[in-house]
């Protein structure tokens, strides 16, 4: 569906509410993060059984007042949108909607009222404010390395999974549910807990070999915990090599000053204001000949 046509209201609005390239723009976006992270706090204080019972009305009015907010935000932002149906079908949108739909159910269905967290999830609005802060660059390398490391870390997590099925069963065969693994499943979740390091201590061996195999499995967990962190760091270091060696493929130096000029898109030395040469292009007098002849030969 094209975008349809938009009053000068509707364009101010769209700027103020999407973009960011204004100052505007960037203020309305850390106002709504700030209503977004106060609202799920109320949230979270009214799950507490003693401030319900002290503040729980006033939590309760917070709570409408920043559904009715949201409410007119969503509706402005619709109306706004050069696309509605694309703006209402995207990510964002969706999550602007179920944002506030917990608050109205909540009239019918009183339990469903725990589900405004999901409204922590608008919060991502904060990776457009980041592209004003400068930081933008770094989310995109960070998010490159996750989504390039995807195939190493499924593979690292299917080796684990592997792993940890193993020992559970083998606890279950060593101890058995006289020392309280139960079941394969029930031992496969002592071996997780165990492997990761967590060790909540709800299920522990009683038998000697038992203990050895935990003990196996400790010293794993040490091993392999470090795996992911790697992977991902590698990733980030070969994207900053790539980065800085096309840099200095681009870079010139000064016919002038010989300084040395790292950016590609500028045409003039920064240091004596000399013209540049174009990226891989040499000066004439470093040309070779036509018969292929380096250029020093004929000054030999």
């Amino acid at each position: 569906m094209s975008a349809r046509q938009q009053t000068p209201l509707q364009k101010h609005f769209y700027e103020v509410i999407f973009g960011t390239e204004t100052p505007a723009g960037k203020w309305f976006d850390i106002c709504l993060i700030v209503a977004i992270g106060t609202s799920v706090a109320i949230v979270l204080l009214d799950s507490v059984a003693p401030l319900h019972i002290e503040y729980g009305a006033l939590f309760l009015q917070l709570e409408w007042g920043f559904t009715i907010a949201f409410t007119l935000e969503y509706a402005v932002r619709i109306w706004c949108a050069p696309n509605r149906r694309a703006y209402m079908l995207s990510a964002y949108g969706v999550v602007d909607l179920l944002a506030l739909l917990p608050t109205y159910i909540s009239l019918l269905l009183p339990q469903a009222a725990p589900l405004l967290i999901i409204r922590l999830l608008r919060i991502l609005r904060i990776f457009r404010v980041l592209r004003l802060l400068g930081l933008l660059k770094e989310a995109n390398d960070l998010a490159g390395a996750l989504r390039r490391s995807v195939r190493k870390i499924f593979v690292f997590f299917s080796l684990m999974i592997i792993l940890t099925t193993i020992f559970g069963c083998l606890m279950y065969v060593v101890e058995g549910p006289r020392y309280g693994f139960n079941s394969i499943p029930h031992s496969i979740y002592w071996a997780v807990v165990t492997i990761t390091t967590v060790g909540y201590g709800d299920m522990v061996p009683s038998t000697a070999i038992g203990r050895f195999i935990s003990s196996i499995g400790m010293l794993i967990g040490y091993a392999v915990i470090a795996v992911p962190t790697g992977i991902i760091t590698a990733e980030l270091s070969a994207a900053q090599y790539e980065r800085e060696r096309r840099l200095t493929l681009s870079a010139r130096n000064c016919t002038t000053c010989a300084s040395v000029e790292p950016d590609p898109t500028s045409h003039y030395c920064r240091h004596c204001g000399s013209a540049l040469p174009r990226p891989g292009h040499q000066p004439d007098d470093k040309k070779a000949a036509p018969d292929g002849t380096p250029p020093d030969a004929h000054n030999a």
